[in-house]
């Protein structure tokens, strides 16, 4: 009697065990599960560089601009087939006449072209491109436009007064520290505490995930106190110039993508909807 109770109580126990696995794959397979699933994935946000490997990346797209001598630095931001598209500051190019050269990361120098027909829009920027040959560079990722308190990392090649000829590659770190809802002349429009060097005008300025969000030009404290002139004319007062000579500006890089040339520096496809500060 105890033989056949102990069957029993054994028969049913295997049954409530194959009976709990089959309601748990029914609701594993179950479409609403899935659902359920897809609908409380969390996004990463992206990810944040190291310093190190930040500087390692800059170093990668940052280019010597060059005609006879030294003249400033500049950015990789396109490469299509074997063309290299490189943006830099208008006011480089002037301190020389053409034919100018381009220097990457690998120390080989090549010709270069400035595709002069292409406005900027008044920005103080140019455009130059140059194709080499048994190489590949690295390009630039563009960034969305920063906020005062972000971490900025500005890089280029300053010049040696002394012996002029251009330093080391140099990277500073810093902060953005004033957003004005209106660009200066030139388009300048982010200041930021980082120094900047003479020759590292047209290099880049980089958030903390390795992106481009602005083009170095302007070095804090310059040699002669002129107004602060705004893209409209209109002169910034005496307390908001005397903010601005503090700090090193850059044109920001969304600038370029609303441009009409956003398309020739290849970010018309990456183009966001968002608002300028104060537009």
């Amino acid at each position: 009697m105890n033989w056949r109770k102990s069957t029993q109580a054994i028969c049913l126990g295997g049954l409530l065990i194959a009976l709990s696995i089959l309601a748990a794959n029914i609701s594993f397979y179950s479409p609403q599960s899935n659902l359920s699933r897809k609908d409380t994935t969390v996004k990463l946000p992206p990810t944040q560089l190291s310093g190190e490997e930040i500087q390692k990346q800059a170093q990668a797209i940052a280019v010597k601009v060059m005609s006879k001598n030294f003249l400033g630095s500049g950015i990789i931001l396109k490469k299509q087939k074997s063309i290299y598209t490189v943006i830099t500051n208008a006011h480089v190019l002037r301190a020389d006449k053409p034919p100018y050269r381009i220097q990457t990361v690998d120390g080989r120098i090549w010709q270069a072209k400035i595709l002069s027909a292409t406005s900027l829009q008044g920005n103080d920027l140019a455009i130059l491109q140059f194709r080499p040959t048994n190489a590949v560079y690295a390009v630039a990722s563009v960034g969305s436009f920063p906020k005062e308190g972000d971490k900025v990392f500005a890089a280029g090649f300053g010049f040696d007064e002394e012996k002029q000829e251009a330093k080391n590659f140099t990277f500073t770190t810093g902060k953005v520290s004033l957003v004005l809802p209106k660009a200066l002349e030139g388009g300048y429009q982010i200041g930021y505490t980082n120094d900047i060097q003479k020759g590292m005008s047209g290099g880049p300025l980089l958030n903390r995930r390795g992106e481009v969000v602005g083009v170095n030009g302007m070095h804090a404290y310059p040699l002669w106190d002129a107004p602060s002139v705004f893209v409209d004319g209109e002169e910034a007062d005496e307390k908001l110039h005397k903010m601005i000579v503090r700090l090193s500006w850059a044109v920001p890089i969304e600038t370029v993508r609303i441009s009409p040339q956003a398309r020739i520096l290849g970010l018309q496809k990456h183009r966001r909807r968002r608002q300028l500060p104060g537009g």
